[in-house]
């Protein structure tokens, strides 16, 4: 039933994808609360967690582990696969839910070390018992032994002149030689093949009983691995309330992980369900939809119609909302703002989408769907969507009987979309408060539908239009105008232009909300700024009342000293108190401003637009502010003022060399001469000159080198060849 309602809401390549992120398949269903598993989703994808490699299911093993049963060692693995990765999951640092969860998992010993007994492959180690060691060791000899009696046998001079080839040929898993008919007189052995060309494929005997003798080895060795398969059995079965815990849980945590995998694959978000029954998404993009044109939509009634534009989208709308609340439903990641979006939770989804009518059925369409609405009577908590309610019948009549319907069901605790391209169902319910209408709108400048919705009103189907649009010829589409009747005619230009009225007053609404909400935004910076500026007045009125009590407090003690030179210390005193006390600091100087200068009071920034004496006119976003000019500092943004070119001519030199000769010279000196060189030489437009400094004591070689490495027009510099002075010259590329 879900994998249906999944195929009907196109979902089909989204379950897939999500499926390919689990380890193993499992219902949607996640247990536990919504709450809790939202907030382990929200940690986990804080952290660059690896996933769970494939498992399989377990739940017959476990079935059979209550019987007492033997576990095949491979299903011991399945399950040393599960432990294994709660160890890894313990190891990491998850915030407080996912940690505590984890924390309570407690991971027997004896379990544990069953891990141990399996490699990366999942094979059973050799080391875990020496015996293993021992038939690994006899089995890799009888391997030599059965190379090197194939070896003797084919360069023994008897068999020769039967031998096809001189290769060992594996047929069958076995080790054989090729030959010719007559064979039996040099060599025993089994006949295993024939080749295409006639020719025989024989197990020699003696390697036949070496073979044998490796299968035994190989019995011992399952005999071995049974041993520990019943002990690992026993010790399951001793602890078998946990694997059942641990198993459920790995489900768990499995759904956890894929969720976070697919989410982080496709730069998906979450939405948690919430307890109404509202769905208000924004900027959602239905997953089966390549390059989509994202749904935003407000339905908090009982029921949302769609009318509008054939092609317009009504269909896809539909969808996106039923299948944003199922993804929501199972917390599963959809692409869609999801701070601005809220999903209620509904315990049912049912979709009339498709025709019923069917041979095998025996079933008109319009009957399918009375069918179909005759079972959702008795249902609640439920969101429907209907596709073209109207559809295999006549549409007035089914009008008339819809709104019947539809009023009826709108008793039961139920949420519907609906959708059609005909006016007169909505009109019947448009009074309905728990009644919304959106309608598809269409670009009539294009003539082409918009994909886009607009509230509140009911849609223009655009047939005539449409069918203009797709080739009919004006003549056909002006006859079928007035086959229709020049009234519906007027009613749809009527409707028309409402839905153009409606858009310009829903812009400018937009408009001036948001201004409204900046307005609002501004008045309570100029108010959280006049309460800082009090508190910050405040406080230092509180300073300096204590600062200056402390110097009068010591002037008063001075006064009542009786030694003058003591008075004279209480006075100093008191003046050092009074001047070290910090003054307020005021502005000295008013900025020079004028009108277009980009300024900032506090955190509102904007433009001067107007001065007087003590006063500055602001333009920001949209809102005029008056606030004193002493109180404004510069934004750092002013108007650009155009620079003035200045003209350099940079004259060549008179004499230019491609080769710098600096033997003799210091290396100061040295390097002024190469500087001025390489500077002539970029003007003269030379990519490639010689300089000579010679080897001597080495400090000018090594002064050169470092100023050729530090200028910033030498691509690159060598030795130079020895026509041109070998170690003792620098070929430089400029």
């Amino acid at each position: 039933m879900l994998k249906e309602l999944f195929r009907k809401l196109d979902l089909n390549e989204y379950l897939d994808k999500f499926n390919s992120f689990l380890a193993r398949e499992k219902p949607l269903f996640l247990s536990g609360d919504s709450k809790v598993n939202h907030e382990k989703i929200t940690e986990i994808s804080k952290l660059d967690i690896k996933a769970p490699t494939s498992v399989a299911n377990l739940d017959d093993a476990l079935a059979r582990l209550s019987k007492q049963a033997v576990l095949h060692i491979s299903e011991i693995y399945e399950f040393s696969k599960i432990i294994s990765y709660f160890v890894y999951l313990k190891s990491l640092k998850f915030d407080q839910v996912m940690q505590n969860y984890l924390e309570k998992i407690i991971l027997p010993d004896q379990i544990q070390e069953i891990v141990n007994y399996f490699d990366k492959d999942g094979e059973f180690k050799q080391s875990v018992d020496e015996r293993l060691v021992a038939i690994n060791d006899a089995y890799k000899h009888k391997k030599d032994e059965i190379a090197s009696e194939l070896k003797r046998l084919i360069y023994s001079k008897s068999i020769t002149p039967y031998l096809v080839d001189t290769q060992i040929h594996f047929i069958n898993d076995n080790e054989a030689i090729l030959v010719r008919g007559g064979f039996n007189h040099v060599l025993k052995g089994s006949v295993i093949s024939r080749s295409s060309g006639g020719y025989f494929y024989v197990v020699p005997s003696s390697i036949l009983k070496l073979k044998s003798e490796q299968t035994d080895l190989l019995d011992k060795k399952e005999e071995i691995i049974y041993e520990y398969s019943k002990k690992i059995s026993q010790i399951f079965t001793k602890n078998l309330m946990f694997l059942k815990f641990i198993n459920q849980a790995f489900d768990h945590v499995d759904a956890l992980i894929a969720r976070v995998l697919m989410a982080k694959f496709g730069d998906l978000n979450f939405v948690l369900a919430d307890s109404n029954k509202d769905i208000i998404l924004n900027e959602f993009a239905h997953p089966a939809l390549k390059n989509p044109k994202r749904v935003s939509v407000e339905f908090r009634a009982k029921v949302l119609l769609i009318t509008g534009v054939n092609a317009g989208g009504k269909s896809m709308l539909l969808k996106s909302i039923l299948s944003a609340a199922l993804l929501a439903k199972y917390l599963l990641p959809m692409s869609i703002n999801s701070s601005k979006s809220k999903i209620g939770t509904f315990k049912e989804f049912d979709t009339i989408i498709e025709d019923p009518q069917n041979v095998k059925n025996d079933i008109s369409t319009f009957a399918g769907r009375m069918l179909h609405f005759s079972k959702l009577f008795g249902k609640k908590s439920i969101l429907i969507g209907v596709d073209e309610i109207e559809l295999g019948t006549d549409f007035e009549e089914a009008a008339s009987l819809y709104s019947v319907i539809i009023n009826k069901l709108l008793n039961n605790d139920i949420k519907m979309v609906i959708t059609t391209h005909h006016k007169r169902l909505a009109m019947l319910l448009a009074k309905n408060s728990d009644v919304e209408l959106v309608a598809a709108l269409y670009d009539e400048a294009n003539s082409r539908p918009k994909y886009e919705f607009l509230a509140g009103i009911i849609g223009k189907s655009y047939a005539f239009e449409t069918a203009a649009r797709y080739g009919i010829t004006p003549n056909l589409v002006a006859l079928a105008k007035e086959a229709y009747g020049e009234d519906k005619e007027n009613l749809n230009e009527a409707i028309s232009k409402a839905i153009n009225l409606e858009m310009e007053l829903k812009l400018k609404l937009n408009e001036t909300n948001a201004k409204e909400e900046k307005l609002n935004s501004l008045l309570e910076s100029l108010k959280d700024q006049k309460e800082k500026a009090d508190l910050e007045l405040r406080a230092t009125l509180n300073k300096l009342e204590v600062e200056y009590y402390k110097a009068i407090s010591e002037a008063k003690r001075g006064i009542k000293l009786h030694d003058t030179k003591d008075k004279q210390r209480s006075v100093n005193r008191a003046n050092e108190i009074l001047n070290a006390i910090p003054k307020p600091e005021f502005m000295s100087q008013i900025p020079d401003f004028k009108v277009g200068d980009k300024v900032k009071y506090e955190k509102i920034k904007g433009e001067i637009i107007s001065l007087n004496k003590n006063e500055a006119t602001l333009l920001s976003d949209g809102m005029r502010l008056r606030v004193p000019i002493k109180l404004l500092k510069r934004s750092g943004n002013q108007p650009v003022i155009q620079e003035k070119k200045v003209n350099i001519k940079v004259s060549k030199p008179a004499q230019a060399s491609v080769v710098l000769d600096l033997h003799g010279l210091r290396a100061e000196e040295a390097i002024t001469r190469l500087d001025k060189f390489i500077s002539d030489s970029l003007v003269m437009g030379f990519d490639e000159v010689l300089v000579k400094h010679g080897i001597g004591t080495g400090k000018l070689a090594y002064a050169v080198k470092e100023f050729l490495k530090s200028h910033p027009s030498v691509k690159s510099f060598s030795d130079g060849t020895p026509s041109e002075g070998g170690f003792g010259s620098k070929v430089v590329k400029l």
